[in-house]
């Protein structure tokens, strides 16, 4: 048969592993200033861009979408074409796909130090960015799929499945998740509610996790661990049940972040269900990449490639093996909310992503290059003291994990807690947190080594943007299955009947799970004295959203004995109808706010913002000061009660007509308490005359940002009465 010669188009994939190499050091960088804001919180002080709340969103998106999101589209561009003899379907959308995404990036780079969230966990770009992420995620899709279509390779390999696999689901939850109303050109508000937002997030949270972290780097790991290995892959069969199980179990996993919590009993359950059921498909692959190795270990000892890839999907066998252990209830119980999952999701990352990202990385340059590695030393200097990073990063932080989860629990024999300032967990665990700074130190170390013999070895090497091949033409085979041949054999040459069968399955656990929970009203039972936000409190909940404090306190009291004694009545499903997003958080860095409405008092609030360590001694909450000295913009306070109208808040006309009169006397009865503190009314008086001074306009403290956050603070948990003898709320179908 004749032979036809084409070009793999090398230009996109080097584009893409240069973005990876940048946005990894960049996005650990970040990191590594979170780590160290725990043990030094006054670092950044005064500069809102920079404080934790802000970055720490930045950190996950850039290590998440930027360092992981550019591996896989390198690792993908390079394998695709050559497991289907073909080069990729259209230069130009691979380059919009590149410069798209990069734009991406940057945006969200600009943006989420500014503010602009939507504080969903995975999620938190705004309606504009989720456009463009929704245009370049096809663009790559389009190109992905017309390059099988013109493939001169039969069959599709098994990474192939994983790819198509990755690029439908992750489709369908970034849609689904980010159906939103704009309020204006960078915000929105989430068109789910509470419970029904808390449950699709985690179904997106849980799965971005699943289908971006796992699927796409499992397809890699199927390519380049047998090509690094020069052997097979262990068993064909084992792939299919791996594929198979997976994408069918995994997207019934989400709920499992939200156990004890206000989300309805049976959707708790089916997470558990099939997260425990997860652990086999998981484990199923971890073991068809291990034993791959199966007679290579000679290799494996030498080859720094291997080493990463060995510790990489072993770090995938540990995180899988967690993550069905945490869904368990009483597990559960001890983890949630502590560092423990700060460990476990690290663990993932760290080893998992990162390890078979430089792997890769190590494996393609000196490829591409035509050349050898620039130094293995440095490259297996790079494995040692990441490998030691990431212990020392994890372990501190299980230590930490279990240490708040004993402390926060413990009862005297009078029945009070023993640990009742939460405060007293926060400087337990400080030391843990200055190792996990060493251990990230250490990571970020290896990963600039890796950066610089990269580079070192593309300098010494040559260019070759277009890569010379051959092939034969693929020839017509009927669309029947052929004597002999299985089901799964003629399904791995029919690239749309496989592509709709992996929809169909990923679809199942989400129908099954979400459609319920949003159109069986009576699933969410409201509460006759729940009511809308006032326009201040709106503001001032869009402020907290803004500053990010979802990140470190919680707002969700679970029904077990010690959390009703630390912060009152557990929260009811009711109580969230009208929380757009819902902020339920996801750990607990401070103390749960539920119901810290009327706690302390306004002036109370005002110092712990300006000063938290004058309120709260011991705390690593770093100052909020300019909430305090920026005026509230409320130019937009009508259009956001007009789109909370649209999602069923039962705003009136009249309430909307009189929104800035609302907002004025709901203001000036703070200020009027504010008064009531002696240094902070000499104070403040003696800023108005020294700006009268000097001829500068004065903003009154009614018209600040911080008196919007304290109106929100003091109205959270107050709809229902907290006392155990509290009379029953009259509830009513939705």
């Amino acid at each position: 048969m004749e032979m036809e010669q084409f070009y793999y188009d090398n230009k996109i994939v080097k584009k893409f592993l240069y973005a990876t190499m940048f946005w990894g050091l960049v996005g650990m960088l970040v990191g590594l200033l979170l780590a160290f804001l725990f043990v030094f919180p006054h670092l950044t002080d005064g500069i809102s861009w920079l404080s934790f709340g802000r970055l720490r969103p930045l950190h996950t998106n850039a290590v998440i979408f930027a360092f992981v999101g550019n591996a896989i589209f390198a690792g993908v561009y390079y394998s695709l074409q050559r497991l289907l003899k073909a080069r990729m379907y259209s230069d130009f959308l691979s380059n919009l796909n590149f410069w798209g995404w990069q734009l991406i990036i940057v945006a969200a780079a600009i943006s989420l130090p500014l503010g602009y969230t939507t504080s969903k966990e995975y999620a938190e770009l705004e309606w504009p960015i989720d456009i463009a992420i929704a245009v370049i995620w096809v663009a790559f899709g389009v190109n992905m799929i017309g390059t099988i279509l013109k493939r001169r390779q039969r069959h599709l390999y098994v990474a192939i499945w994983f790819y198509l696999g990755t690029f439908v689901t992750v489709a369908v939850l970034h849609i689904f998740n980010n159906i939103e109303l704009p309020v204006s050109a960078m915000k929105s508000y989430s068109v789910y509610a509470g419970v029904q937002d808390a449950l699709v997030q985690w179904w997106y949270g849980h799965n971005a996790v699943a289908f971006f972290l796992t699927t796409p780097f499992l397809g890699l790991m199927y390519y380049f661990v047998p090509k690094a290995a020069n052997r097979p892959i262990y068993s064909y069969r084992l792939s299919i049940v791996h594929f198979w199980s997976l994408i069918f179990i995994y997207i019934w996993a989400g709920p499992h972040h939200l156990l004890y919590t206000a989300l309805p009993e049976w959707a708790q359950n089916l997470g558990v269900a099939f997260s425990v059921m997860l652990l086999m498909p998981s484990w199923g692959g971890m073991i068809n990449g291990l034993l791959t190795l199966r007679g290579a270990w000679d290799k494996v000892r030498v080859d720094p490639v291997l080493k990463f890839f060995v510790v990489a999907i072993t770090g995938y066998g540990m995180a899988t093996f967690e993550g069905p252990l945490l869904s368990l209830k009483s597990v559960n119980a001890v983890g949630h909310f502590t560092d423990w999952i700060i460990a476990h999701v690290h663990v993932g990352a760290l080893a998992w992503n990162g390890f078979l990202t430089f792997g890769m990385i190590y494996y393609l340059v000196p490829k591409m290059f035509k050349t050898k590695l620039y130094s293995v030393k440095l490259a297996n200097f790079h494995f040692w003291i990441g490998t030691l990073g990431i212990i020392l990063y994890a372990l501190p932080m299980y230590v930490a994990g279990f240490t708040q989860a004993s402390m926060w629990n413990q009862f005297n024999p009078d029945g009070t807690l023993l640990y009742g300032n939460f405060l007293e967990t926060v400087t337990q665990i400080i030391p843990m947190y200055a190792m996990r700074a060493i251990g990230g130190t250490m990571y970020l170390i290896g990963a600039a080594i890796g950066v610089y013999n990269a580079v070192k070895t593309i300098r010494i090497g040559v260019d070759v943007t277009d890569e010379l091949a051959e092939a034969a033409p693929l020839t017509r085979v009927s669309k029947k299955r052929l004597s002999g041949e299985t089901f799964h054999g003629w399904l791995e040459r029919k690239p749309v009947q496989l592509t709709i069968l992996a929809t169909i399955a990923i679809l199942i656990g989400g129908i099954v799970q979400i459609v319920p929970t949003i159109l069986v009203k009576s699933n969410i039972p409201t509460i006759s004295s729940v009511t809308p936000y006032t326009p201040l409190e709106l503001e001032g909940r869009d402020l907290y959203i803004r500053e990010g404090c979802v990140s470190c306190h919680s707002q969700m009291i679970r029904p077990f004995r010690s959390e009703v004694e630390r912060y009152g009545e557990y929260s009811k499903a009711g109580e969230y109808v009208y929380d757009h997003p819902f902020l339920w958080g996801s750990k607990r860095t401070g103390p749960d706010l539920h119901r810290i409405g009327g706690k302390y008092n306004d002036n109370w609030h005002f110092n712990h913002m300006y000063d938290p360590q004058s309120t709260s001694s011991g705390s690593i909450m770093p100052s909020y000061r300019w909430l305090i000295m920026d005026e509230l913009d409320r130019s937009d306070i009508e259009t956001k009660m007009e789109v909370m109208v649209k999602l069923g808040v039962p705003y009136t006309e009249e309430e909307i007509a009189n929104a800035r009169q609302n907002m004025d006397e709901q203001a000036n009865a703070i200020q009027e308490n504010l008064y009531q503190d002696p240094d902070f009314k000499a104070t403040y008086e003696e800023d108005k005359r020294a700006a009268a001074a000097r001829n500068e306009e004065f903003v009154e403290m009614k018209d600040r940002e911080i008196v919007a956050l304290i109106a929100y603070l003091q109205r959270l948990g107050t709809d229902i009465k907290i006392n155990f003898d509290q009379e029953e709320s009259t509830s009513k179908n939705n």
